[in-house]
């Protein structure tokens, strides 16, 4: 079943491993069967080095050392072939099959930076991809300009003469580089698309102002991209600053800071007076080199869209951010349904370059139409396989829209712990004031169990924002709101992508839905549509006890003798039915988007 409602708002007037490094820890090794093996183990053609070690149920240390002695050098997030996987498992004593493949599979990259490599002689070191996080007015913007103006390769004439969305420093001939991206919410829509460009996040915080929410959205955000937090304190220079308090903060949080004992590299900056830029430069090539970044830039380039235009002469152009490979004038490529050839090409300097490698940011002309930001870049070898993989993309777009499923629901949670394909279950927590969230993030994490875990990516107060949808996307979670409700632009998101949300007003309820949701028990649940919001413009009093509201119709539609609720300061505080809709003199049953009309809710006067 489903409610049908409105909502109503009230207008009133020495450096340390970064937090991805491994301990090494004794592997654990399946028990033998009887014919002396660790049984019969099924491999996809790829996957990560982690998905091997947790298919063996070994440390990823254990994983690299054995393939090291293989001769082969990979990290805990590279991706490995069936080949290489079989030596590692056999090694291990398993039996290894590989698993059957659909034909044709499909030549866009899920994860454009999971790739895989046949020569592990060909790999090369490449340049981090950085991304600046953290809270509005916290100098990011400052930062970014003096790691330009300070370290910015000059050696070519003209300097930076355009902005492409990333550039390249270099420090001490290596080169690193940034992307200039507007906040947490453009780096995990990128996430969300498949996107993981990003090696290492900084974190900027200022020594005045100190932890805000944003910046605590930040750190969930980069944590559940799984990438490494370097944090730089900005605005040290001011007399206001106070450093310390900032890393007590942090601490709370759980980034506990190297001189603290904890493993996340803290730099104290100034971006308006430029000092300890290169102290924090130089920490970034510390956690570059403990990752050991690698591309084979002897392949055909994949890559990712960062920004997309339309020049009203040139047509066409694209940032694109190439992971792997080399891009060079003239390939034939490919992004979603989208192809082209790449006519020229432009450095973060402007300037005209024939070719660019992995970790290179490039502006490219020659695509027959404006790609979406996020996508995939994919070097093809003609025009005929171009045409191919369009195909091929368009079909599976048709698939998927013709079966929309949820991203991950409670109702099927359960069903996908059987199946052994969820080991944990996210969670992105909005609540109506802060002193909630602790006592819930802790009754939901203490329902963790042997066969899956309960972690809370993300929590917070106020309305459910369409950040809270795009990390739920990129994180594969549910978002959970309590006494609080999603924001009109973040429940259209939810219901296009899929993304389970749910309502909950006492505590009790929330942790026994999640708890019988893992066991199998949970009930249906009545799925709430709404119709529509309205603001409320001016109130007419008529007679005593009577006042009708005057309404503006921002969205959707209003519908006499369906539910709504008003909606004051962000709260919910009265839920009725719309009891009479007038529009000037004439009773209307229904309403739509960009009218006015009056409304008389049930039991309800107070709209002033």
């Amino acid at each position: 079943m489903r409610s049908r409602g409105s909502t109503i708002r009230n207008g009133r007037p020495r450096r340390a491993r970064p937090a991805q490094a491994i301990k090494s820890e004794q592997p654990e090794i399946a028990a033998p069967m009887p014919d002396g093996s660790a049984g019969e183990l099924e491999l996809p053609h790829t996957l990560t080095v982690k998905d091997l070690a947790e298919a063996v149920k070994s440390s990823p240390v254990e994983i690299i050392k054995v393939l090291m002695k293989n001769g082969v050098m990979a990290n805990i997030n590279q991706t490995i072939d069936f080949d290489t996987a079989a030596i590692v498992a056999s090694d291990l004593g398993f039996n290894v099959v590989e698993q059957k493949r659909a034909p044709e599979a499909s030549a866009v990259p899920s994860k454009v930076q999971q790739l895989v490599y046949e020569d592990a002689s060909q790999l090369r070191h490449r340049p981090p991809v950085v991304t600046i996080l953290g809270h509005v007015d916290h100098g990011k913007t400052k930062l970014l300009d003096a790691i330009r103006k300070t370290n910015v390769i000059e050696s070519e004439a003209g300097g930076i003469t355009q902005h492409i969305g990333a550039y390249q420093v270099e420090v001490h001939g290596q080169k690193i580089t940034f992307l200039d991206t507007p906040g947490h919410e453009a780096f995990t829509a990128m996430r969300a698309r498949g996107a993981q460009v990003t090696d290492i996040a900084v974190l900027v915080t200022a020594a005045d102002d100190g932890v805000m929410p944003q910046t605590v959205e930040a750190i969930n955000h980069a944590r559940a991209a799984g990438v490494p937090i370097v944090v730089a304190i900005n605005k040290i220079d001011k007399p206001e600053a106070n450093p310390e308090r900032v890393k007590q903060q942090l601490a709370d949080h759980g980034l506990i800071i190297e001189e603290w004992g904890g493993d996340v590299i803290c730099v104290p900056v100034s971006a308006k007076m430029q000092t300890g830029i290169n102290e924090l430069l130089d920490n970034l090539l510390v956690v570059a080199e403990v990752a050991d970044l690698k591309a084979n830039p002897s392949r055909r380039a994949v890559g990712t869209i960062l920004e997309a235009s339309l020049d009203n002469t040139k047509g066409p152009m694209a940032t694109v951010l190439v992971s792997d490979g080399t891009l060079k004038v003239g390939d034939v490529v490919v992004v979603d349904d989208i192809t082209g050839h790449v006519k020229a090409m432009f450095n973060d300097q402007g300037k005209h370059v024939r070719r660019a490698e992995p970790a290179t940011p490039a502006k490219i002309l020659g695509l027959n139409a404006v790609p979406q930001a996020g996508a995939s870049l994919v070097v093809v070898a003609d025009d005929k396989a171009a045409k191919a993989l369009v195909q091929k993309y368009l079909d599976e777009k048709q698939s998927r829209a013709a079966a929309p499923t949820k991203i991950i629901s409670l109702d099927d949670l359960f069903g996908q712990l059987e199946k052994g394909h969820l080991k944990e279950l996210n969670v992105i927590l909005k609540t109506d004031v802060e002193g909630s969230i602790e006592p819930i993030r802790a009754s939901l994490e203490r329902l963790s169990t042997d066969k899956v875990k309960v972690k809370v990516l993300h929590s917070g107060s106020g309305n459910i924002t369409e950040s809270d949808v795009l990390l739920a996307i990129a994180s594969k979670a549910i978002v959970i709101g309590f006494n609080s409700r999603p924001e009109p632009g973040a429940r259209r998101l939810a219901d296009a992508e899929g993304v389970d949300i749910r309502f909950y007003s006492v505590i009790y309820n929330l942790v026994d839905d999640i708890q019988k949701a893992m066991v199998g028990l949970l009930e249906p649940v009545f799925v709430e549509a709404v119709d529509g919001h309205a603001e409320v413009r001016a109130v007419f009093q008529v007679g005593r006890k009577s006042s009708i509201a005057g309404v503006y119709i921002t969205d959707g539609r209003v519908v006499r003798g369906h539910q709504a609720r008003i909606v004051r300061a962000g709260s919910v505080i009265h839920t009725s039915s719309v009891n009479s809709l007038r529009h000037f003199k004439d009773d209307v049953r229904e309403m739509a988007a960009g009218n006015e009309c009056g409304i008389v809710m049930e039991g309800f006067q107070e709209f002033a």
